[in-house]
């Protein structure tokens, strides 16, 4: 009879036992009604885990965690972004971590200007810091990777304003893969036997494409523009852009250009040189890359903004026609006070 008795309780603590360790390791182990997200960086240990985890997760699911880490994986995680849902549990948790079976994120690429406004919209979404992209986007040897063509100037080119589905933790170098992919995806047959019947290669019609842009926000308006710009382009006439001098100075913020600004020494400076800049001035927007691989073919040489500031433009085949233009547009601003 005492041997029964043992023997149930026996059975009765491993029932606790096991009961226990199911407990911890199978329920849901959030706090939360939506989903969350954990962070893992590549020095995080069991104990940082467990910091990370006690804000959105009760204590029993973390330390089941931090316990599973420390018996089956020695301490060590996969970096990554790794979802818990409401439903998630230790176990789940815990195999996904070993396994690397994180969660991707939607990366939003906007029409920026420079590179290193790119870096700032970037970083802060993603494991790499803003320094370690710009050792790539500021180095052309470390641009080597991505074959002819591209360099510091050319390679804010390769990123198209879309959203892409990315890794947190993605390195700098297999991101620019990424977007060098998508480019070459973007640039299929069809755009590309434009861009050639134009003379210009995929990368200049983005250029030609960042500068309507920074012309005009009126989408009936850039093939016209575009058009101006080739035209100019054909005859070996300085493109004489103002937004490039803007560019060029580095000064977004300027309302007008005056006189002694366009003789700024720079590549980008289009009264300055001839031909295209060795760069876009900006992520040119899909509308203005088919703007000019559809461009509108006319006889204008000079453009100039309305004298109603509207943002729209007048267009001129002869330099007095434009000078007449200029001088309205000029006593529009001078009448508003804008300098």
């Amino acid at each position: 009879m005492k041997n029964r008795y043992s023997h149930k309780a026996i059975y009765v603590f491993l029932l606790i036992i096991f009961g226990v360790t199911a407990f911890y390791l199978f329920a849901p182990l959030s706090k939360e009604k939506e989903n969350v997200y954990l962070y893992i960086d590549d020095d995080d240990t069991p104990d940082s885990l467990f910091n990370k985890m006690d804000e959105h997760c009760h204590d029993y699911g973390a330390t089941a965690v931090m316990t599973l880490s420390r018996h089956f994986n020695k301490g060590t995680f996969r970096p990554g972004r790794y979802t818990i849902t409401p439903t998630t549990n230790a176990f789940v948790l815990f195999r996904n971590l070993r396994n690397g079976k994180q969660e991707p994120l939607n990366l939003v690429i906007s029409e920026v200007r420079t590179r290193e406004k790119l870096a700032d919209i970037i970083a802060p979404n993603l494991m790499m810091s803003k320094e370690e992209l710009m050792r790539y986007l500021n180095n052309n040897d470390s641009l080597a990777f991505l074959g002819a063509g591209i360099d510091t100037c050319t390679v804010i080119a390769l990123f198209m304003p879309y959203t892409y589905e990315v890794y947190w933790n993605i390195s700098p170098r297999k991101l620019l893969k990424k977007m060098q992919e998508n480019h070459k995806a973007f640039w299929n047959d069809e755009r590309k036997a434009k861009a050639k019947a134009l003379g210009l290669t995929p990368i200049e019609v983005q250029t030609l494409a960042s500068i309507v842009d920074e012309e005009t926000n009126y989408l009936p308006e850039k093939p016209t523009v575009a058009g101006m710009y080739y035209n100019r382009l054909k005859t070996d006439m300085p493109l004489q852009a103002d937004p490039t001098v803007k560019f060029a100075m580095q000064n977004f913020a300027l309302k007008r250009i005056y006189n002694n600004m366009l003789l700024y020494p720079s590549p980008y400076n289009t009264y300055y040189t001839t031909g295209l800049p060795p760069g876009p001035i900006r992520i040119a927007s899909v509308a203005g890359i088919d703007a000019v691989l559809n461009l509108h073919h006319h006889d204008f040489l000079y453009m100039c903004a309305k004298d109603d500031l509207s943002g729209s433009h007048v267009f001129a085949v002869t330099y007095p026609e434009h000078l007449q233009n200029a001088a309205k547009y000029t006593a529009a601003l001078n009448a508003r006070g804008i300098k």
